[in-house]
């Protein structure tokens, strides 16, 4: 074939229609990221820690004494039957619970090590609330700082670890500051003492035996889980020692008392305080969690003293602060403790420097309530009529929201 006739045969071949091409979509280009929830402060998880917990005990205490409902065993038996409730009802609709399904537990394990364990568990807790019965929420803080102490000797005692004498030396501060706490107390009540130091010492055992026992990986639990799994055995051992001591006694005029309502917020409450501990837990470091603690102390004995017109000693004061200051030194330790306070008079400087008169509110702010704390303390010394009555008013305002609250009983 010769070139003329390819190029008439390429002229006379069909062209092939030229297709308008759509637009496509690159599939290279990243689609645009949603701007992302900005996460809620540390101080959220601290404020509300400490709120749970200083409340728990302050509403057990009102219930229990101002309220006049003088069963504590049932009250614990509620909390945590209500805690087991939830726990069961989180298990199933949220995710807050789904660490335990890497927890090995098995029904010997359950029975090996959850049920000893919870038994000292609830009789930390018949003690402790036995005794807001007889002692005031201040001094029941002070003597909670032997705490440490407690789980030291308990160490010793089940063979954990080998006595250290230079540990001992450690905590000796601590115990010295609550003895001289125990000395200035003024309303001090032997039964109530013997009570909340037995409850220290239940709770010791118990901490040292999930040391032994559940000390592996494969048993470790968040503050959640561990009341998923020790609520309803502690609740089931609560209850068989409330029919042989307070259930006789007990009736539905003491509930129609405090009010149903009421009995519902307290043990919502006591629920709350665990959530908090878990997210505190997962947001913040040791050391303010630690701090937390001190602070939550402190800001209780300013409430007793506030609710109730609870007298302090200025040999009180001096004995806590002893106190505080070797829990401190005990749990971070000489050499930590000069890092953060190196750290902290840094930060402290920076923050005077940057803004000044916040610095200078806040020392104010720190000073007159050092003073309103010291006054307090001598207030019902030296003006106890006038402590009485402020503290009466104040318990009659929260007492009449409380019955405002509370249904009516049907022919009064």
């Amino acid at each position: 074939m010769s070139e003329a006739e390819k190029a008439r045969k390429s002229e006379d071949s069909p062209r092939p229609v030229e297709m308008s091409t759509l637009p496509t979509v690159n599939s290279e280009a990243k689609e645009p990221t949603r701007p992302t929830k900005p996460p809620l402060h540390p101080a959220f998880y601290v404020i509300s820690w400490i709120a749970m917990s200083s409340g728990v005990i302050l509403f057990n205490k009102w219930v229990l004494d101002t309220k006049n409902f003088r069963f504590p065993i049932i009250l614990t038996t509620w909390h945590l039957a209500f805690a087991s409730l939830m726990t069961q009802i989180l298990a199933r609709t949220t995710s807050l619970l789904d660490s335990r399904k890497t927890v090995k537990m098995t029904g010997r394990v359950y029975l090996r090590a959850i049920v000893p364990i919870g038994f000292f568990f609830s009789l930390s807790l018949i003690c402790g609330n036995k005794a807001y019965l007889y002692l005031s929420v201040a001094f029941i803080q002070m003597l909670k700082a032997t705490t440490p102490v407690a789980v030291l000797l308990a160490t010793w005692s089940l063979g954990v670890a080998p006595p250290n004498f230079k540990t001992l030396g450690n905590v000796s501060f601590i115990v010295i500051g609550v003895i001289l706490a125990s000395f200035g107390e003024i309303m001090f009540d032997l039964t109530g003492f013997i009570y909340q130091v037995t409850g220290v010492m239940f709770e010791a055992t118990r901490l040292v035996m999930i040391q032994m026992i559940l000390s592996s990986p494969d048993f470790k639990m968040d503050p959640l889980v561990s009341l998923y799994y020790y609520a309803p055995v502690c609740a089931v051992m609560n209850a068989i020692v409330s029919v042989f001591t307070e259930l006789p006694t007990f009736q539905l005029d003491d509930i129609y008392r405090v009010g149903i309502i009421t009995l519902i917020a307290n043990a919502m409450v006591a629920f709350l305080l665990n959530v908090s501990l878990v997210f505190l837990i997962g947001k913040t470091s040791s050391l303010v969690l630690t701090l937390c603690g001190v602070l939550k102390d402190i800001l209780l004995v300013a409430a007793s003293m506030i609710i109730w017109g609870t007298p302090v000693s200025g040999l009180q004061f001096f004995g806590y602060s002893i106190a505080l200051g070797g829990l401190l030194y005990y749990k971070l330790g000489s050499e930590q403790l000069k890092q953060y306070a190196s750290s902290a008079g840094r930060s402290w400087n920076e923050f005077g420097t940057n803004k000044p008169a916040t610095r200078k509110l806040v020392i104010v702010g720190a000073s007159v309530f050092t003073v309103f704390l010291l006054l307090c303390g001598l207030a019902p010394t030296y003006a106890p009529g006038s402590v009485k009555a402020s503290s009466e008013y104040l318990k009659s305002l929260l007492g009449g929201a409380a019955a405002a609250a509370a249904p009516k009983r049907k022919g009064t």
